[in-house]
């Protein structure tokens, strides 16, 4: 199937090289105040065909999305707002419970407004250097201050994290190492990563998995080619995570195979499955090596990966049934300062903000945070939940599978703590144009 590349926004199939950015997000006290901002931004926002014809030479990549508030405060009329799925009408404040979004991590604290109902877009700004990132932030402020009724309620700067060669978070572990392919894309999935997946999974308009899709937003001129963005925005708290290392293993290499444990990974990307002992880096840096292994046949009781860690929960792989209805695009970058080594905890904001992209937030986000990230029952482990990004009080457990005795680590901190959320569309760029043009459509 030919998929619409030049009608799909870029950050659906393509991954820019870019080195810093900044998250904007915004107000719209009036609709054609809104659509003003969003006509003169349009022509800046890239294609999936565009970006990938002009990726060498580009300097910054923006793109557009909105929240279900926002595509009402931009007039879009009622009946079209009503076709879209209640999760995305509800906005992930409302979901907070099913997303296991409590506690620490409750919607009452997040920042930068996110919590609110007056979020109503997001900018992405992706540059490659600092300099156009200045740029750009600079003719966005212009933008704002010109279309009446717009306004800035938050932003987030963000920046490549050490080493720069390869994405890393602040943990230090690499990342971006399993992303599904989709057919049509031209993209040619590596070994491991499982098959080139129908475009209904993650693109609108198209069929998925299991055929032809029916329901979908109305009019057809405003979700085709369209997805749905989760954005998540997860503080690392990288002194406790070191701090538990040290108190709960002893020397250098045996603390660096526990936070291997942890992730499912060691930090130079190599999979426990195929390096279960040791940290093998070019086996990490390898991308037609470092996916290309199973967990039924290859580790089946979890001794090399254990059955709750990160990686393994997020992407279980052969052991998942439907496997192919779950899996999920993942784009964006880190923010804050590195942490120095061996400094201890000083409770400056850094962490991972990120953008989940599917087709069906239910089915693959939800279920994800649900089923795969927050049941204490996942492989039938009984009190655990995703060590990495799971919500955590200080209760709950993480096995390590052993011969002859399994060794559990009790009381697991929370290493991570959701800082903000949203519930974004992201349509295509004919749909970018049919909201520019609401005034006139409804006259």
């Amino acid at each position: 199937m030919n998929l619409e590349l030049d009608d799909i926004q870029h950050i659906l199939l393509t991954r820019t090289p870019a080195m810093t950015g900044r998250y904007e997000f915004l107000t719209f006290d009036r609709p054609a105040g809104g659509r003003q901002w969003l006509t003169e931004l349009l022509d800046v926002v890239a294609s999936a065909a565009e970006a990938d014809a002009t990726m060498d030479a580009s300097k910054r990549w923006v793109t557009v999305a909105f929240t279900w508030n926002g595509l009402r405060a931009l007039g879009v009329p009622d009946a079209a707002l009503a076709t879209f799925p209640d999760e995305f009408r509800e906005g992930m404040v409302a979901r907070a419970g099913i997303l296991g979004d409590t506690g620490a991590n409750a919607p009452q604290h997040w920042v930068g407004g996110l919590a609110g109902d007056d979020v109503h877009a997001i900018a992405i700004l992706f540059a490659r250097d600092d300099d156009e990132h200045a740029r750009c932030v600079g003719e966005h402020d212009r933008l704002v201050a010109r279309c009446d009724g717009v306004r800035a309620l938050s932003h987030l700067d963000l920046n490549a994290h050490p080493p720069f060669n390869y994405a890393h978070d602040h943990f230090g572990f690499r990342d971006r190492l399993s992303q599904p392919v989709i057919k049509g894309s031209g993209e040619t999935p590596t070994p491991g990563s499982g098959a080139a997946l129908e475009p209904g999974e993650f693109i609108l308009g198209y069929p998925d998995e299991d055929g032809p899709v029916v329901g979908l937003p109305e009019p057809a001129a405003l979700s085709r080619n369209g997805s749905y963005l989760a954005y998540r925005r997860l503080q690392e708290h990288v002194g406790t995570f070191r701090a538990y290392l040290a108190d709960h293993a002893g020397t250098a290499e045996e603390q660096e195979l526990l936070a291997a444990k942890f992730m499912g990974r060691w930090r130079s990307g190599a999979p426990l499955v195929l390096a279960p002992t040791a940290d093998d880096p070019e086996l990490g840096a390898d991308p037609m090596r470092n996916n290309d292994f199973n967990y039924k046949e290859m580790d089946p009781f979890g001794y090399a990966c254990p059955l709750g860690s990160h990686a393994r929960r997020l992407n279980p792989r052969d052991t998942a049934h439907y496997m192919n209805r779950r899996r999920m695009i993942r784009r964006g970058a880190t923010y804050g300062p590195a942490l120095p080594d061996g400094a201890p905890e000083d409770g400056v904001d850094r962490g991972i903000a990120a953008f989940i992209i599917c087709a069906s937030l239910v089915r693959q986000f939800e279920f994800a945070q649900n089923v795969w990230i927050n049941d204490k029952t996942f492989h039938e482990l009984g009190n655990e939940h995703d060590p990495i990004c799971g919500a955590q009080d200080g209760t709950l457990d993480f096995t390590t599978p052993r011969r002859p005795i399994r060794e559990v680590h009790k009381g697991i901190p929370a290493f991570t703590t959701l800082r903000g959320g949203g519930y974004f569309f992201l349509p295509g760029l004919g749909a970018l144009r049919y909201l520019t043009e609401l005034d006139t459509r409804q006259r």
